[in-house]
């Protein structure tokens, strides 16, 4: 079943209820015919979703939200569905729209009840409208418990807007949160519903702008963007037929101490397979004929002093350093030579340690943590960022500066001025060795675009939309078992489709 693309703008819940009201209050579409929309909206996209629904439960908050749901319920009983409302707090009056719309399923033959368990558990579908993006507390209570019972019943769930729980900014579960097959949500996308666990509690994402027209978001400014094919294909344009290697950039990768090898040839390799003109490799001696011979293309240097690693870098356009670093003696004299550059660089893995030691700003850097590095960066826990994720990138690019990728469900690209959010990638992507092609794919787009003119954080957006695209073509084939390497065939097939 195919729906139309979702937009690329992203927005907070503030931001999307200043455009509720600037619809209403600006451009006359009256509250209660938007509300009238949402629920109309989601019941269509039910039908053809789930099938052939014939019981389903609706539990509708005391908002706008449960609004939405009385609408839904409206449209189920019409239809013929056997359709039960549990209202909660149902002793407290409803207000302005959300009153007329129960007082108009209750006019349509709609009646509703106290909150059973029993009577959820026979249902088809559960519609939950309990709360919008208005939620700023942890659900408690008989909100909980509704909320574990709901998970524990096995039943799928369509979500009105946003899973009640969720937090429309962040994407963090706010204690107990309901976790959707599917999402009808409208007006306008909520960010949070696209990064860390907004990815799995919202199932399917559906959208519907309830018909307000497009000029109504002329004075508002998207809080954040999906990233999309269109970063990435100004990056990946045809060359000219008298190319030669010099003028795609030369990548120096370094890395790899005793036992991760592999983590410097991985981000060497991806490096060419996105058309770096050269790849060079700075790695522990011992390993230096060991990654030449598995993958002649990479020029490999085994490295024990700071002249040495100087003279290696004097030829390179892009550094990329961290993968397999480690965090001794030897991976310390790296990190220091490769600080002493003021080439452009991907810093990774235990460059992040090493940076976290020692913070320093640069505006010419793209810093990659995964959440636990992330948290290393910011003196604080791995939860606290996951909290947050899009705080925690506005910490890092304060402190240390330049383009911070925040990787992870939803990794975010972060320059000062606007974030991006990539919905591309998959669970099967979390394996070793993933974030050192990423590494590697960021430096070699970056030793061709910057040639040609582009920024960082357009190389940074394209280099995480092109690894998170091509590993969910090699997942395709199976649940289980991708391997960092097994992006490459796919990732030479992507970057020639955009």
């Amino acid at each position: 079943m195919e729906h139309a693309p979702l937009p690329c703008d992203l927005f907070t819940a503030a931001e999307v209820r200043r455009l509720d009201r600037c619809a209403i209050d600006e451009h006359g579409i009256a509250g209660g015919e938007l509300i009238h929309r949402a629920g109309a909206a989601a019941f269509a996209f039910a039908g053809e979703y789930f099938g052939s629904v014939q019981r389903v439960v609706v539990i509708c908050g005391g908002g706008n939200n449960g609004a939405d749901g009385c609408v839904f319920a409206q449209f189920a009983h019409q239809a013929g569905w056997t359709v039960q409302v549990f209202l909660l707090d149902e002793t407290r009056p409803r207000k302005g729209d959300a009153a007329v719309a129960l007082a108009k399923m209750r006019e349509a033959g709609v009646c509703t009840m106290p909150y059973s368990r029993a009577d959820l558990n026979c249902a088809d579908l559960i519609v939950d409208a309990m709360f919008g993006t208005g939620l700023d507390r942890s659900l408690q209570g008989i909100y909980g418990e509704i909320v574990a019972d709901i998970a524990n019943s096995g039943i799928p769930v369509l979500a009105m807007d946003i899973p009640s729980g969720l937090n429309a900014d962040s994407g963090a579960m706010m204690g107990a949160t309901v976790k959707a097959a599917a999402t009808v949500t409208f007006v306008a996308l909520k960010r949070g519903m696209f990064t860390a666990a907004g990815r799995d509690c919202c199932g399917t994402i559906v959208f519907s702008g309830l018909d307000i027209p497009s000029f109504v978001f002329s004075g508002f400014r998207a809080s954040a963007r999906r990233l999309t094919p269109t970063c990435v294909a100004p990056l990946l344009e045809p060359r000219a037929l008298n190319s030669h290697k010099g003028r795609y950039g030369h990548v120096l990768v370094m890395g790899g101490n005793r036992g991760m090898s592999g983590a410097v040839q991985m981000a060497a390799e991806a490096a060419l397979r996105v058309g770096a003109g050269l790849v060079s490799i700075a790695t522990r001696a011992k390993h230096a004929g060991l990654i030449s011979a598995a993958r002649p293309e990479l020029m490999c240097h085994g490295v024990d002093t700071a002249a040495h690693v100087d003279r290696i870098m004097a030829q390179a356009s892009v550094i990329a350093v961290g993968p397999g670093l480690g965090q001794d003696p030897w991976g310390r004299l790296i990190f220091d030579c490769a600080l002493k550059s003021t080439l452009p660089m991907i810093v990774d893995a235990d460059a992040l340690n090493w940076l976290a030691e020692m913070p320093q700003r640069r505006d010419n850097w793209v810093l990659t943590p995964h959440p636990g590095e992330a948290a290393r960066l910011l003196g604080c826990s791995t939860a606290e960022v996951q909290n947050d994720r899009f705080a925690a990138c506005v910490e890092i690019h304060n402190k240390y500066g330049g383009v911070c990728v925040l990787k992870g469900a939803g990794t975010l690209v972060f320059d000062g001025n606007a974030f991006g959010v990539c919905d591309a990638g998959n669970p099967r992507m979390a394996t070793a060795g993933m974030g050192d092609t990423l590494t590697g794919i960021m430096a070699g787009l970056a030793a061709q675009a910057l040639i040609a003119g582009r920024s960082l954080t357009e190389i940074a957006s394209a280099a995480v939309l092109l690894h998170a695209r091509a590993a969910d073509a090699a997942s395709e084939n199976g649940k289980v078992g991708l391997i960092a390497t097994d992006i490459f065939p796919w990732l030479r097939r992507w970057a020639s489709d955009v």
